[in-house]
């Protein structure tokens, strides 16, 4: 299994966990949004926007530019990718076992029946 930086990672999914987070991404997979813009949605003040914002800026998910006095924020999918190739794993191993389960069952259906053709069990 590719080796991962463990602290990136729990920072990335630590930032994912929240809903308000991941939209915010959403938005931004869009194209740049300003921290007012990324607030809208919600039913939260400007500061509180900002803790999501800086909890995103952290995991490297976003990069915010100021412009004046506007801050503009847009995504850095980057640490998305590493997410998801720890996550593939995952997936990988839940596939084959899915694969089994289903080999196992299809045998089961395709075997000789216990009962005797003509009787009802």
């Amino acid at each position: 299994m590719v080796e991962f930086d463990t602290a990136q990672l729990d920072t990335v999914f630590h930032a994912l966990c929240d809903a308000t987070r991941r939209h915010m991404l959403r938005q931004l997979s869009a194209g740049e949004r300003t921290v007012s813009q990324l607030a809208e949605p919600f039913s939260i003040s400007l500061a509180a926007a900002s803790k999501h914002i800086k909890a995103l800026e952290n995991a490297g998910l976003i990069r915010r530019e100021i412009r004046g006095r506007t801050h503009v924020c847009r995504l850095d999918p980057g640490p998305l990718a590493s997410a998801h190739q720890w996550l593939s794993f995952y997936e990988r191993f839940w596939t084959e076992r899915l694969d089994v389960l289903e080999a196992l069952l299809r045998a089961e259906d395709a075997g000789p029946s216990s009962t005797p053709k003509g009787e009802e069990p």
